[in-house]
């Protein structure tokens, strides 16, 4: 659960948002949405508030080169944790 941005659902194989114990933010910037962890999902409201705003703006990916050729956004945001969605 700790390799996941808690506003898009983005799985990390490279990074961990908030680190390996789940409590530091790493402070990145995530690749699809733009969040900075530590940030823009510093709560359950934020994180909801910010994942709200970036899909009524299109979801649109912040890294565009990073986005999976084939991906999904509804498969996507079924990462988040049950809390956060």
């Amino acid at each position: 659960m700790n390799n996941i941005c808690k506003v898009c659902g983005l799985i990390y194989s490279d990074i961990y948002p908030w680190g390996e114990n789940g409590d530091i933010p790493s402070h990145a910037i995530c690749y699809c949405c733009g969040t900075e962890f530590g940030y823009e999902d510093n709560s359950i409201e934020s994180s909801k508030a910010n994942r709200e705003k970036w899909i009524s703006e299109g979801a649109k990916w912040f890294h565009s080169e990073k986005k999976p050729e084939n991906w999904s956004l509804d498969e996507q945001l079924k990462n988040l944790p049950s809390e956060y969605k």
